[in-house]
């Protein structure tokens, strides 16, 4: 049985663990002024257990979101997760199992109790194929190209370096198409890249191996040297594409393995769903809803 799926969102509380400042100001307006004595207010539920906000406020530094709002709904939904699967765990009278590295006690109990409920799943090789034949676009090789450069460095925020940063390459590009054999020579003496002592070579490229901008202009620029410099937040560049390569579809044999895998965890991903779907009709949940939609 594999590991947890991570759609779970599972998290032990630790309740030693000190709150942080922010979350001991977070409850309504309308609950008033409260003394630091005060119990933390509960508006959710699993069962008959209390999940505070002291709690929901802890839980929420593991669920990052653009809006306060929508990271404390993640956060509530990962702590009804965490209950429903330790009543259920309780049920069945499944005892602590100790914990794997950091994993805690409880949290290799709730592992167990998905190992026990779910059944593994393999799918067939039909199964495989089937899928195989319906994204052949996401089974091949990743196009590459060999590229050559000379960096003129100039910081994003200097406009008057990069201005002669791009002058610079421009005279080296007019150079380089009246005499293409001195790309080498040119690199080791003006380029501010490592490649330099290399004569510039960067070697084969897939895409995503650079930075962003650099890498959406070299994958457009056809064989040969570049007539214009191809800015990056490093500086200006004067490319040399050597050779390209289109990638090329890939045999079922070669990706079996992988997709195997994938509906495999697509599978286990529903059964789990499914779990805890039925568990929400065993042990009721009160209150999530309301949080869920502060977040809209």
């Amino acid at each position: 049985m594999g590991s947890l799926p991570r759609i779970l969102p599972i998290t032990v509380i630790d309740s030693q663990t000190p709150v942080p400042a922010e979350a001991g100001h977070h409850h309504d307006a309308d609950d008033g002024p409260r003394s630091l004595g005060q119990p933390a207010p509960c508006s959710l539920y699993v069962q008959d257990t209390p999940i505070s906000e002291a709690d929901i406020a802890r839980e929420m530094q593991y669920h990052r979101a653009m809006r306060p709002e929508q990271s404390r709904a993640d956060a509530a939904r990962a702590l009804v997760v965490r209950e429903l699967l330790r009543l259920e765990a309780e049920r069945l009278g499944l005892a602590d199992a100790p914990g794997v590295g950091q994993e805690t006690s409880e949290e290799a109990r709730i592992q167990l109790l998905i190992e026990q409920t779910l059944e593994d799943r393999v799918p067939s090789e039909d199964d495989c194929q089937r899928y195989f034949a319906q994204n052949p676009e996401r089974f091949r090789s990743p196009d590459r190209i060999r590229v050559r450069h000379i960096l003129l460095a100039a910081p994003a925020d200097d406009i008057a370096g990069r201005l002669k940063a791009r002058t610079q390459a421009e005279k080296l590009i007019g150079e380089l198409l009246e005499q293409p054999h001195l790309f080498a020579d040119l690199a080791a003496r003006h380029s501010q890249c490592p490649s330099s002592s290399e004569g510039g070579e960067l070697g084969w490229l897939q895409r995503g191996q650079t930075t962003p901008e650099f890498d959406r202009q070299v994958f457009r620029l056809r064989q040969g040297l570049a007539g214009f410099p191809v800015e990056s937040r490093w500086g200006y560049h004067v490319v040399s594409i050597d050779a390209l390569e289109a990638g090329t579809a890939l045999s079922f044999e070669q990706v079996q393995p992988q997709i195997s895998d994938y509906l495999e965890l697509q599978v286990r991903q529903r059964d789990v769903q499914q779990f805890l779907l039925e568990l929400r009709e065993r042990y009721p949940v009160r209150g999530l809803e309301d949080i869920e939609a502060q977040a809209e």
